[in-house]
């Protein structure tokens, strides 16, 4: 019986080609969008479950109060984890593993005369075992030793290629000398620590005669610290032994200051990390889970309405398939045997689906790939790959063909024999509303494309306070260039290839550093002042560009200026500054405020301008911006750049970034997301397109002879064009009022999210009505106008 079915099922496939590759195309593209977006909701899901440790791995991070609102971070002080360590770790305590860490910084490793830029951390030594590291070569055991680094496999190619990479000598920053004590495998592009390239000891790091001052000082933090729970410890209860550690600590060493912060350690579990890491005064508000579940259900819908199609024009054919159905009956066919070989029709036609799908899943993987920033690759050889794939074809299949099976078997085989079966008004009616259905989903997916890819656009266009047009900001991991930034700063000028340079401790789109502890008179009691500071060359201003609103900029001229401080205007809101230009201000001695700048965009352009703290005192700079003069060519001005650098710091390879590219950085998960979501978009109205063309088609087909009378009797084509296509605009009409409101109502939700965003105008809503009614126009004036020139002779012979 069950080949019967399916020799049944594969004849009417063929029987009717047009019905046939619109449904199959359909469902192909359908089923690919959503295994598309499978993958990449399983790549996020995923994350970070490459470690064999991953239920039992936390970050310790801590809350802290400011003014009222409550902040987290994962930023701790360094005496911290040595508590941990000596007091809450071992076999009946809380910890497995406790290990702190730098966070992930660029290092120059150099051997023989190869030298490269990577990022890595440097990091206690239980590290290695307790991220269970996939060792090449060497053992876990390999940063015991203060002078060993453990290398990345890519980065070990990179720097000795074929060679064993094992006990090989390598330059760190043109000054320390390691040895290659191990080679991991490097972690996957789906893991929090991706970019680490190489791990060099605690020890290594400690040496520093700058950290020495931090080992008990419990008020900065400028440090992670990771761990592993032993097997039988819960994290909210290892969260309540140690929140208030920090706490005790300030209070024993009489710090007032970082007191009035209300510091609250808690453990944030690695399963965590990627989906559920965005705190709002205190308590996770999401993260990356938001997007799983936005492409999740974009993901559903578009499979829905591939199988809305098949529903459709299955449902449109009845009177088709009206006689063989009273035939069956009267031979003795039971009713669930016909809904088994209607099933059986679907189920064929989404397995053809399936196997499309898989070949258009494979020609769009790289460019998805490069779309989403992924490496997702198709498993082929995963049996629990092609299991669900199976499941997902049958489910498919069921779906698109439960209504179909249904509502064809339920036909009475005396009315359909007799010729009195008519399937009336409202058998259309269940069409009716599955093609309302349909462009109601289309038409939300195009609003909503339309406000991301406009909110992105309005931030885009923000006034940011300063030029970053032919601006470039070089880096650098030695001190170099520093120690000689006036000799520099002059053979640069010198060159021809800049017009000015400046030394800053942050870019100037970032900023890296934030204070406390400023007092000034007349502040209010009680306030907790924390501003963003950035300690900037004189030259500073003039070569980035920014507008002094009152007062003056930094000059030598006057040597005062060590002493100097320029805010900007957010800085005097939040302080409360009435007449700023000469103010003193408590910061671990005095300074004065010599000017007032315009905002700065430095940090997310979708949040207001932090209050930011210039200072003029010579502080830790960690590279130089430039402006490129507009009359040499770039790849000539970079090449005599170079060169200088080359010149004061040899051993260190010359590392840039245009400013612009490293602001337009910003914008790339908002334009990644609008990529994604107008893909599928675009993905969306192609299937309901299809499936508009296919019930033209048909109802062209079924009122032939309608047609040939009208034309008989006077009526010209544009009457029936106009015939045709009204029902399907009248449709597309009332799915733009369901759409709407709903678009309106889901976006507006999500540009409230940024507090600086765009409106929701409504032009969107007009353009979006235009668009859909002329898509909808073009896809079914195919079929009507080749309905209406047809030569009615034939139309009216045919009965």
């Amino acid at each position: 019986m069950i080949r019967n079915y399916l020799k049944i099922a594969w004849r009417n496939l063929f029987k009717n080609k047009v019905h046939t590759f619109i449904n199959v195309t359909g469902l192909s593209v359908g089923m690919a969008v959503t295994m598309l977006i499978g993958l990449w909701i399983w790549d996020e899901l995923s994350y970070d479950k490459y470690f064999q440790n991953y239920d039992s791995l936390v970050r310790v991070m801590q809350h802290q109060t400011f003014n009222g609102e409550r902040g987290t971070k994962g930023a701790l002080p360094l005496p911290l984890g040595h508590k941990l360590r000596d007091e809450y770790t071992g076999p009946s305590k809380d910890f497995k593993y406790v290990v702190m860490s730098t966070w992930t910084n660029d290092h120059i490793l150099a051997f023989k005369d190869k030298k490269l830029n990577q990022s890595g951390n440097c990091i206690q030594p239980e590290a290695p075992e307790m991220f269970a590291l996939k060792m090449l070569k060497g053992t876990r055991g390999g940063l015991k030793d203060e002078s060993s680094i453990l290398l990345s496999a890519k980065l070990a190619k990179a720097l000795f290629g074929n060679a064993d990479p094992m006990n090989q000598m390598v330059k760190v920053d043109n000054k320390s000398v390691v040895k290659v004590t191990g080679v991991y495998e490097d972690f996957p592009r789906n893991t929090s620590f991706n970019d680490i390239a190489f791990m060099l000891p605690w020890d290594f790091y400690l040496a520093n005669p700058s950290t020495k001052g931090y080992l008990n000082d419990w008020g900065s933090n400028s440090w992670q610290i990771l761990a592993q729970l032993n097997a039988n410890a819960d994290a909210g209860k290892v969260s309540a032994h140690i929140k208030d550690l920090v706490l005790i600590a300030l209070t024993a060493a009489h710090d007032k200051l970082n007191l009035s912060f209300k510091p609250t350690l808690f453990l944030h579990p690695m399963s965590k990390w990627h989906l559920y890491s965005e705190f709002k005064n205190g308590v996770i508000v999401g993260g990356n889970i938001e997007f799983v579940w936005m492409f999740g259900i974009i993901g559903t819908f578009v499979l829905l309405l591939a199988c809305i199609n098949f529903m459709n024009l299955s449902t449109a054919r009845s009177e088709k398939r009206a006689k063989e159905v009273g035939i069956r009956k009267t031979l003795g066919s039971l009713r669930h045997q016909l809904i088994s070989q209607f099933f059986g029709e679907s189920l064929l036609m989404s397995t053809f689906a399936f196997a499309f799908s898989l070949i258009l899943v494979q020609l769009a993987l790289s460019s998805f790939n490069l779309i989403a920033d992924k490496q997702m690759p198709i498993p082929w050889s995963s049996p629990v790959f092609w299991i669900l794939g199976l499941v997902f074809s049958i489910l498919t299949g069921i779906v698109a063909g439960s209504y179909p099976a249904f509502y064809l078997s339920s036909f009475q085989p005396v009315k359909v024999l007799k010729g009195t079966f008519r399937a009336g008004r409202l058998a259309s009616l269940p069409r009716k509303i599955l093609v309302v259905l349909q462009f109601t989903v289309s038409a939300t997916l195009i609003i909503g494309t339309v406000v991301v890819f406009r909110q992105v656009q309005y931030t885009k266009n923000r006034p940011v306070g300063y030029n970053r047009a032919n601006m470039i900001q070089a880096y650098w991991q030695t001190p170099d260039i520093h120690n000689h930034f006036e000799a520099v700063k002059y053979d640069l000028l010198k060159s021809g290839a800049v017009t000015s340079a400046a030394e800053s401790g942050s870019p100037v789109t970032d900023i890296w550093a934030n204070q406390q502890g400023f007092s000034w008179e007349g502040m209010p009691p009680g306030f907790q002042p924390d501003l963003n500071v950035v300690h900037v060359s004189p030259e500073f201003g003039k070569t980035v560009g920014w507008q002094v609103k009152e007062g003056r900029d930094f000059s030598k001229e006057f040597l005062t200026d060590s002493s100097a401080l320029i805010i900007n205007e957010a800085a005097v809101k939040y302080m409360g500054l009435k007449t700023p230009v000469g103010m003193r201000i408590k910061w671990y001695r005095d300074f004065h405020i010599i000017g007032v700048v315009k905002d700065m965009v430095m940090t997310s352009p979708y949040e207001p301008v932090a209050p930011t703290v210039f200072s003029g005192m010579n502080g830790d700079y960690g590279l130089i911006n430039m402006r490129l003069n507009p009359h040499m060519g770039t790849s000539e001005a970079i090449s005599k750049i170079e060169n200088v650098f080359k010149q004061y710091d040899p051993g260190s390879p010359f590392t840039y970034e245009f400013t612009d590219t490293a602001y337009a950085k910003k914008f790339a998960d908002e334009e990644r997301t609008g990529k994604l979501a107008g893909t599928f978009t675009a993905l969306a109205i192609f299937i309901s397109c299809m499936g508009l063309f296919g019930m033209a088609s048909f109802m062209a087909e079924q009122r032939t002879k309608e047609i040939g009378v009208r034309k008989v009797l006077g009526a010209s084509i544009a009457n029936l064009w106009g015939l045709m296509s009204k029902e399907f605009v009248a449709l597309v009409a009332i799915s733009l009022f369901i759409a709407s409101p709903l678009a309106y109502y889901f976006m507006n939700k999500w540009v409230i999210n940024y507090k600086y965003h765009t409106e929701i105008s409504w032009w969107i809503f007009i353009l979006t009505a235009v668009g859909a009614i002329v898509i909808t126009l073009l896809t079914v004036s195919y079929q009507s106008i080749k309905a209406a020139t047809a030569n009615p002779v034939k139309s009216l012979r045919s009965e």
